[in-house]
């Protein structure tokens, strides 16, 4: 491996969850301001995560510790990996890997919170998962490779022929966030009957790691995002934020739905648009 590309590797993982925390501070102000209050500084999720890691570990088994440090290590890999420039479809298999153990740990206590939480969290990833892959095999039509490297160089941006299948992509990575009205599984705004879901029984240091691989994973979503308009810096930045203002609005006007429903409406709705987009894509020349 190259230096340039450790370089850029070490940064990722180091500058990441100082992003995501940042961005997830601006959400909560946000989201404060919709609802016609002040808020908490931008700063306050750095602050409750080092409040936390002070807190006394406490646990109801040591699979939990276990399942927590193999999510932390997925998202951060999963930022390495995009680092790197590599390939999509394996930054997606280690993004289910974290995915998965997190569920598995809030399956390993009796809490029937955490056990409805941990199913509702396998649901939408099956919600949401075959529509990344429909994402990425719309990419690989287009530029015709997986490899990072090679979307990249790509010359023209690749949401002038998958705008559809963009919109798609938001459905999903909503879902992957956990925002309404997909919150289905856990809730940062705790109104739902589940209490927090798949984080009930997590507290203290642990519900910390947690919270800062939710920073990785925002960040993970919005590099995701930027592939599709990569050809100039402004296109990214327009982009990104005009899809994580979007994130943040649908968030704040939305109720939170049934499981049924969202599966039964992403997926016909997001199959429908990916299909009609590929067939866009294959009537004419790229």
């Amino acid at each position: 491996m190259e230096t340039k590309t450790i370089c850029y590797v070490i940064a990722a993982v180091l500058l990441s969850p100082i992003a995501g925390g940042l961005l997830a501070g601006i959400d909560r102000r946000l989201t404060a301001w919709f609802q016609g209050r002040y808020g908490p500084p931008i700063l306050q999720p750095f602050y409750d995560v080092i409040k936390l890691m002070g807190k006394e570990p406490a646990v109801v088994n040591y699979w939990q510790i276990f399942c927590v440090h193999v999510y932390l290590l997925a998202s951060v890999l999963c930022i390495a990996l995009f680092a790197m420039q590599g390939d999509l479809l394996m930054i997606f298999f280690v993004m289910t890997i974290g995915a998965v153990f997190m569920a598995v740990g809030a399956l390993a206590v009796p809490s029937p919170y955490s056990q409805l939480g941990a199913q509702r969290e396998l649901i939408q990833m099956l919600t949401y998962e075959p529509l990344l892959v429909i994402v990425f095999v719309g990419i690989y039509f287009v530029t015709g490779s997986f490899k990072i490297a090679d979307i990249l160089a790509y010359g023209r941006p690749i949401f002038l022929m998958l705008p559809l299948l963009y919109l798609v992509l938001t459905f999903a990575l909503t879902i992957k966030l956990r925002k309404s009205p997909f919150d289905i599984s856990t809730s940062h705004h705790a109104h739902q009957e589940v209490v927090r879901g798949v984080l009930t029984e997590y507290s203290g240091p642990y519900l910390a790691i947690l919270e800062i691989a939710h920073w990785y994973d925002i960040v993970l979503v919005l590099a995701i995002c930027s592939l599709f308009w990569s050809t100039s810096w402004t296109g990214i930045i327009v982009l990104m934020v005009a899809t994580y203002m979007a994130e943040i609005v649908v968030d704040n006007i939305t109720p939170r739905m049934t499981w049924k429903w969202m599966l039964t409406y992403v997926w016909a709705v997001g199959i429908s648009l990916s299909f009609f987009n590929m067939a866009l894509l294959f009537a004419k020349p790229l």
